[in-house]
């Protein structure tokens, strides 16, 4: 991709390595739909999340406060970490409880994660359609992140491009999906 540096990796994660994190994150994770702004009004976050890490996080008028790490969270920082050669102090985890669920264009580009950062996005579960998008060349990319997959966005790919996670009419079950990120906290 131009303007970008995307790594992807369909099967980072062994299958039974997988079904264990994504069945325990499902039932021990403690969930909770939140609302944010979006041009001026107040909606329901349309999917489930959870923020893990050493400081809180703000974007959309919403600031998380911070859970401590787990064991298999912080398990599955030390592989991220490994993998991108790149250290992070937080993980946001995403849960779509199906079809319908879903992340709207954006850019994660609030200035705690800096003017270049690396996002690390682990999936687990089922399979969704990540839609990139460059405003200025008019030009869309799509992968199908697949359960145990891990794409990592760093460089300017945050500057020039937006990506989503698009609702879909097709049957699915559900999903989760980790951005792990390295904040620094602003002082205000």
């Amino acid at each position: 991709m131009p303007d970008a540096q995307v790594d992807w990796w369909p099967e980072w994660l062994s299958a039974g390595c997988a079904d264990t994190l994504f069945s325990t994150l499902l039932a021990q994770t403690p969930w909770q739909q939140l609302p944010i702004s979006l041009f001026g009004r107040t909606v329901m976050q349309p999917r489930l999340l959870a923020w893990y890490g050493d400081h809180p996080y703000t974007y959309s008028g919403l600031t998380l406060q911070p859970l401590p790490w787990t064991h298999p969270l912080r398990q599955l920082k030390g592989w991220v970490e490994a993998q991108c050669q790149t250290s992070f102090n937080t993980v946001l985890l995403n849960r779509y409880r199906s079809g319908s669920d879903y992340m709207g264009w954006h850019r994660d580009d609030e200035p705690e994660l800096g003017e270049q950062p690396t996002i690390a996005s682990v999936s687990l579960g089922a399979s969704r359609r990540f839609l990139f998008r460059h405003p200025k060349r008019q030009e869309k990319r799509e992968v199908l992140l697949n359960h145990g997959s891990l794409l990592v966005m760093r460089g300017t790919t945050q500057t020039h491009w937006q990506h989503s996670l698009p609702k879909t009419q097709k049957p699915t079950s559900e999903r989760i999906n980790l951005t792990f990120r390295f904040l620094t906290p602003s002082d205000k």
